[in-house]
């Protein structure tokens, strides 16, 4: 695959930024695209390493190892090596409905376990299919594939997000009728609303959800099953039902000073700022602003990252990003080994804009939130924050602080980006599902049905909060399922 020494002769090149200071005054995407001769020679880096673990999408130590859509990596990162894109975008549709997304917002568990990263910088795998999808619109050779036939079959799909639209695609290519029900006034779930326009422009996602409603998926938008609709309604009226509403229970923070003003999820924050963006170009004034203001983000995962450089385009006074984890050494270490996920400190988007603008890294690791300082009036004015240390006792990892490390950080505006507990309750309780010991709704993987008769449940609904392509990986495979169910046996993979 690629050229046989291509890995030896190439270094590894990713694609160029807009400088941070520059890209800030906008919401549009940063990234620059490589030249056609240089992502081939990209492609040329794959090389014939026999067993390609890029593609295998298996759990290790807890994480993605892989490509969980089982992309067909090497096969068409040669044939973008040999300048044949149109047959590497055949390849690349066959496992993933969306690579446009994939390849923008993945972290990419595939680079993680390349074959050449063993030993050197791994294939830019994520920019290749990147670059493959958006040829393809751009040449026009993604067009509208109708259904032949249709199965009479009737499947309501509750929650737009990726595993929905996956799950709902494949359905629709199998001939059943599949109507898709969001709450939201926009389709797409998390890919809409979760994800700031920076990283993932919406016209990208209206793009697809365009192209499906062509092939015959009908959406249904500011519509809640459970509240307009009641849930056995829904089953009533269809051969059955699967639920791809996301883990969106936020988690929230036990500490005084919670209930003030000014502090907020940051889901909230970042979907209010999409909305006014796509509704009025943020001239509506309906969003929370961090103009003029100090913003602390509690939390450093991707969430936290987005609040951050989402406060910096509405003109923050100053933001730090608070992670209660120790800052990761730059190299895998020895309890990391290839082909796991590699755990090494990753400086992303947000923090270099933030760095640029404010003159240091945004991020005070081994922080933990003691308390929220409001004033007089019920607004927040500050975080006192404790240093903490992270030990090893009888094989656990645990926690302590720091005596008289105590800090007191300005904030006008708080966001609280600590991930999610699991899915909503009111759904799963109209319908009498059982839950998991994490709440998620129980549905066996492989299976993915529920123990009431005809629904099924996939994605962050089923596994808790998780990645964009297991998602996308859920929703597959949980229509080749319902297929199953509704025929009696399935041809979708």
């Amino acid at each position: 695959m690629g050229k046989a020494t291509g890995f030896l002769e190439y270094c590894r090149e990713v694609p160029g930024e807009r400088e941070p200071l520059e890209r800030i005054k906008s919401w549009d995407e940063f990234s620059i695209p490589l030249e056609e001769d240089k992502l081939r020679t990209q492609g040329a880096r794959c090389m014939d390493c026999g067993t390609p673990f890029c593609h295998v999408g298996r759990l290790l130590s807890g994480m993605a190892s892989g490509c969980p859509v089982h992309n067909l990596i090497p096969e068409w990162n040669d044939l973008v090596y040999r300048g044949s894109w149109r047959e590497a975008l055949k390849r690349l549709h066959k496992t993933n409905n969306f690579p446009e997304f994939t390849g923008r917002v993945c972290p990419a568990p595939c680079e993680g376990a390349c074959t050449v990263g063993k030993s050197g910088s791994p294939v830019t795998i994520k920019n290749i299919e990147k670059a493959i999808i958006d040829r393809g619109f751009a040449e026009g050779w993604i067009k509208p594939q109708i259904p032949a036939a249709s199965t009479g079959k009737r499947v309501a799909v509750v929650g737009s997000g990726p595993a929905g639209l996956a799950c709902a695609d494949q359905l629709n290519k199998a001939g059943h009728k599949v109507i898709v029900y969001e709450r939201a006034d926009r389709i797409g779930g998390l890919l809409m609303y979760g994800i700031p326009n920076m990283k993932l422009d919406k016209s990208i996602v209206q793009r697809r959800v365009d192209l499906l409603a062509a092939e015959g998926i009908q959406f249904v938008t500011g519509v809640e099953i459970g509240k307009d609709i009641e849930a056995s309604q829904l089953r009533a009226e269809f051969d059955a039902v699967v639920l791809c509403g996301g883990a969106t229970q936020a988690r929230d923070l036990n500490v005084e000073g919670r209930n003030l003003s000014g502090v907020h999820q940051a889901m909230e924050f970042l979907a209010r700022n999409t909305k006014s963006l796509l509704d009025s170009h943020l001239s509506d004034g309906k969003f929370l602003s961090a103009k003029g203001k100090h913003v602390v983000v509690i939390g450093g995962g991707d969430t936290g990252t987005d609040c951050v450089a989402t406060a910096i385009r509405q003109g923050c006074r100053s933001v730090t990003q608070l992670e209660i984890m120790p800052m990761l050494a730059a190299t895998r270490q020895p309890d990391n080994p290839w082909p796991e996920w590699p755990k090494i400190l990753k400086t992303d988007y947000g923090q270099v804009e933030a760095a640029e603008l404010f003159g240091e890294d945004p991020r005070a690791f081994q922080t933990s939130t003691k308390r929220l300082v409001g004033d007089a009036h019920g607004q927040v004015t500050g975080v006192e924050t404790m240093r903490v240390e992270w030990k090893e006792t009888e094989g656990r990892r645990v926690l302590s602080e720091v005596p008289d490390s105590g800090k007191l950080i300005p904030a006008d505006l708080v966001l609280l980006a600590l991930g999610f507990t699991g899915p909503e309750q009111a759904l799963p309780e109209q319908l009498g599902l059982a839950l998991d010991e994490r709440t998620n709704i129980k549905a066996e993987l492989g299976d993915f049905r529920t123990n009431v008769e005809g629904v099924f449940a996939a994605g962050d609904m089923r596994r808790g909060q998780s990645l964009v392509v297991w998602a996308i990986h859920e929703g597959r495979q949980a229509a080749r399922e319902i297929d199953r169910y509704l025929m009696g046996s399935t041809r979708l993979p």
